[in-house]
């Protein structure tokens, strides 16, 4: 069925790719169906760049152009969303982390969702907003999923030793969650390092961030604010993400010498729990 969802092309300017993008195709007197066809793709792909929901690539934006004769305007429209930051609700942030097939994330000092036990993610969320904990607990545990699919998500996370620390939840929680970390050990789609206090002053100091990559699509930069997740599509800020990522990785523990630094905090710190 086609998407029709309806955009305001003044929410950003990735919406404003989609409404010009339909208002090209319904002009040429085109379904998505057949715009698809014409550039080889499906109809449900046409439409979800048309809602948004999906950023093009340079190149299949181009042969849009060719086929909708528009002089090139999607691609200077491209351009120009690419240089901006898109405001990202959990729900979208979710979609998302769906559809991409590696997503690679540090975070300095805590775990991130995806490998949260739910005791844990519980005393993240309810820190200082305890409305809708239970349904905001339950929509984080469901992306989780994502790492039980036929073909998994690849995710590769850096975490800071503090994430192996800081008591969130108490010692049993904590415990329970360093455990749950160890059950990736030997896990070809979950590699997990830890950045020790011994590295010093190093390339994420500012902060966590996250990088996504898709089968289809230009790879996307993810951070946080305290009032809004950012995303950004723009080369230059991806590579320099990229380029910090790398650093991190180098500067890190290895997989293996990792999983030893988390079963030695977790006996030693947290001991054995009730």
């Amino acid at each position: 069925m086609p998407n029709i969802r309806k955009l305001d092309p003044t929410t950003s300017p990735m919406h404003h790719l989609g409404a010009e993008l339909r208002r090209y195709r319904e002009a040429a007197g085109l379904t998505q169906d057949q715009l698809g066809g014409k550039v080889y793709c499906t109809g449900s792909l046409i439409g979800q760049y048309e809602t948004a929901k999906k950023i093009p690539t340079r190149r299949f934006t181009m042969q849009l152009d060719d086929t909708l004769g528009t002089g090139g305007a999607l691609l200077r429209l491209l351009e120009m969303a690419l240089c901006f930051q898109i405001p990202l609700g959990i729900k979208e942030y979710a979609d998302l982390e769906d559809e991409a097939s590696q997503k690679f994330v540090f975070e300095p000092t805590i775990v991130n969702g995806l490998l949260q036990t739910k005791d844990y993610a519980r005393a993240v969320l309810g820190v200082l907003h305890k409305d809708r904990l239970e349904e905001r607990l339950a929509l984080r545990m469901s992306r989780q999923r994502t790492l039980e699919r036929k073909r998994p998500l690849l995710l590769w996370a850096v975490f800071g030793e503090a994430a192996l620390r800081q008591v969130v939840g108490g010692p049993e929680v904590m415990r329970n969650q360093l455990a749950h970390l160890l059950r990736f050990r030997d896990d070809k789609w979950v590699n997990i390092q830890v950045l020790p206090y011994t590295a010093g002053a190093h390339v994420g100091l500012t902060g966590a961030f996250t990088l996504f990559r898709f089968e289809r699509g230009p790879d996307l930069a993810y951070s946080e604010t305290y009032q809004a997740g950012l995303l950004t599509a723009n080369s230059p800020d991806v590579t320099d993400l990229t380029l910090r990522y790398a650093h991190l990785q180098a500067a890190a523990l290895s997989v293996r010498d990792s999983a030893d630094l988390i079963a030695r905090v977790m006996e030693e710190r947290y001991g054995e729990q009730p």
